[in-house]
């Protein structure tokens, strides 16, 4: 599976050019989905030196993205390529319906370890953001 994520508001707090704090729970997150051989790829508006600066401030946390705004580590962008990449899943803080928090985002990502039924972890959920809740976790466990 791969995931691609954005850096500022989804990893940490928006505080473009500059690096926010952490969100609680991003690189845990990131690093245990890495664990379960999940690829992950940095989807960012950032370039040059504050793309730089991002990569090396994963790394310092810990994570190391397969791919950085690529589709794959050897893609050379020019005109012909899409800049949409090619992931199963997107985490951004401009979904639509906003950023549940990496919390949240875990237990969608791996409703398998919660006792709890699936079902009542979207009811919890606030109906405005419910339904891309409910199709990330059809497509998620079928």
């Amino acid at each position: 599976m791969k995931i691609a994520v954005d850096f500022d508001g989804t990893i940490v707090d928006h505080e473009y050019p500059e690096i926010g704090k952490p969100k609680l729970f991003a690189f845990e997150t990131l690093k245990a989905l890495q664990d379960k051989g999940v690829s992950l790829i940095l989807w960012t508006f950032r370039a040059g030196k504050e793309l730089e600066e991002a990569v090396e401030f994963c790394k310092k946390n810990g994570v190391e993205f397969y791919a950085v705004n690529k589709n794959y580590p050897e893609e050379i962008f020019d005109d012909s390529i899409s800049r949409k990449i090619d992931a199963d899943i997107y985490i951004d803080d401009r979904n639509l319906g906003g950023f549940p928090g990496w919390s949240a985002a875990w237990q969608m990502l791996n409703p398998e370890l919660f006792d709890d039924d699936i079902n009542k972890q979207v009811e919890k959920i606030p109906v405005s953001k419910r339904s891309f809740w409910q199709k990330l976790k059809r497509t998620l466990t079928s």
